[in-house]
């Protein structure tokens, strides 16, 4: 369904570049991958059970013992920590809760500025907690600089600076021969400089959290599914897995996009898989050679955007564009392998540098996002109280999970804060259609997105779905 405009030797160099990858993420393939640890085997109890050991569980879990030391949380995840969106992203870890300033602003203008301040207090305490705990992560304030291949493009860079000045948001737009210094492209030709953006190793990310968890007390079980959930009696929560049942006071759902527990949020999200590549390691005279010298993330401006940065041993990650929605909404790790939009990706970075198109590429990967209507996280409880979470983080979740973290702890506390009293906490996201009107319709968002790509011109399908405050975004 993508329209790949890749041209002449571009689309063919990419060939021997993608022979010899690896299917492994980048990420997780490494000696220092932490040993799985044991399945729950025996029937417990506890005061609060995460579900769930990616960002969103392990900063649930962290937190909460930081709030109380004294309290007994369990983290019980159906594989390994970090194993699904987690391990796998871009490692793009940005200040907004609301997948950028636009988005916010349009969905909650008389909020926006609350939410952009608590945004840059959440990365702070963000920066703290991994400083605290030892976590080493390779977390950076690097920022990120958008790029615009087109008038249209160049456009929404400017749009987005004014209105990211008349929200305190820093920023500044680079013409052509400054955006040289950043980056040089022949299919660039403006960009947004945004310094306050951070990049991270997203596996050492999960992998520091759990150990500071299990520092902590924290109990974690590796490959132990939950499958269900018992809430019937009045003070408890039953949650059953294969080998063993747990009780808990409190239970903190951070299941991503994985089958929910409650069916009443069968329809808030669909699973969206996105797949990136990695290169061998450049030299710095490869780099030079394209302008890239510092450690700033960059990312275009279209809707089917690309996301590329460099690793600590000098790979370029280059992914993005496509975002495929599998009919019915399966969730299935052979989807995580798609070779024609590794093709697709790979054509695309030889078009982008010329000045790369032999480099080989390393590992070719993907991972399923958990993307909702208004493109950001959703929480809440259920259950009287007893059974809280925090999902939909679109593709923008590095940060902001520990904001979801820190609301669903507060909902479940029964804390009424800045946080539990916003409106994008108090109003859910408008459902989903279901099969085949799901399906259909958001075939016709990327048709359109792309057509916008190319031609500049919002048709009125995506304009229907703008006055609905309805979208489809990874």
């Amino acid at each position: 369904m993508s329209v790949d405009t890749t041209t002449g030797p571009a689309r063919d160099a990419h060939r021997k570049a993608l022979r010899a990858t690896s299917t492994e993420p980048y990420w997780l393939d490494r000696p220092e991958r932490p040993e799985t640890l044991p399945r729950l085997t025996a029937d417990t109890t506890a005061d609060l059970v995460v579900v769930g050991g990616g960002y969103t569980g392990l900063w649930t879990a962290l937190i909460a013992k930081q709030r109380d030391p004294a309290r007994d949380v369990l983290v019980v995840e159906a594989a390994t920590c970090g194993h699904a969106a987690s391990g796998r992203n871009g490692g793009f870890c940005s200040p907004s809760l609301t997948h950028g300033l636009a988005n916010g602003a349009a969905r909650w203008p008389d909020e926006i500025d609350t939410l952009q301040r608590l945004g840059d207090a959440n990365l702070d305490a963000f920066e703290r907690d991994l400083e605290t705990h030892g976590v080493d992560c390779g977390f950076a304030r690097t920022g990120k600089v958008s790029v615009a291949a087109t008038p249209w493009q160049a456009d929404a860079l400017r749009e987005a600076a004014a209105l990211g000045e008349r929200h305190g948001e820093k920023s500044r737009l680079l013409d052509r021969d400054e955006l040289r210094e950043w980056v040089n492209s022949p299919m660039w030709s403006a960009g947004l400089w945004q310094p306050d953006y951070a990049l991270l190793d997203p596996a050492r990310l999960v992998w520091g959290l759990r150990a500071a968890c299990l520092e902590l007390g924290v109990r974690i079980a590796e490959n132990t599914e939950v499958t269900a959930l018992d809430a019937k009696r009045a003070d408890r929560v039953r949650l059953t897995t294969p080998y063993a049942r747990v009780t808990a006071r409190r239970v903190a759902l951070a299941t991503n996009i994985f089958p929910p527990l409650l069916k009443r949020l069968g329809l808030s999200m669909v699973p969206v898989y996105d797949y990136a590549l990695t290169t061998e390691p450049l030299t710095h005279d490869q780099l030079a050679a394209i302008g890239w010298t510092g450690d700033h993330g960059i990312t275009d401006a279209g809707n089917q955007f690309h996301y590329l940065r460099k690793t600590a041993d000098n790979r370029i990650l280059w992914g993005g564009y496509d975002a495929i929605y599998p009919f019915g909404g399966r969730v299935d790790e052979a989807l995580t392998q798609r070779p024609a939009t590794f093709d697709t990706l790979a054509a695309q970075f030889a078009e982008t540098f010329p000045a790369l198109t032999d480099v080989p590429f390393s590992h070719a990967w993907g991972g399923v996002i958990d993307s909702t209507t208004r493109f950001c996280m959703f929480a809440g409880t259920a259950s009287q109280g007893r059974i809280g979470y925090a999902l939909g983080f679109t593709g923008l979740g590095v940060g902001a999970t520990r904001f979801g973290a820190e609301v669903m702890l507060d909902l479940l506390e029964g804390r009424r804060t800045e946080r539990t009293e916003l409106e994008m906490i108090r109003r859910k996201p408008l459902p989903f259609p279901p099969e085949p009107v799901r399906y259909l319709g958001i075939q016709a968002t990327r048709w359109s997105m792309a057509r916008e790509d190319l031609n500049g011109r919002r048709n009125m399908w995506l304009r229907t779905l703008d006055r609905l405050g309805l979208g489809f975004d990874s």
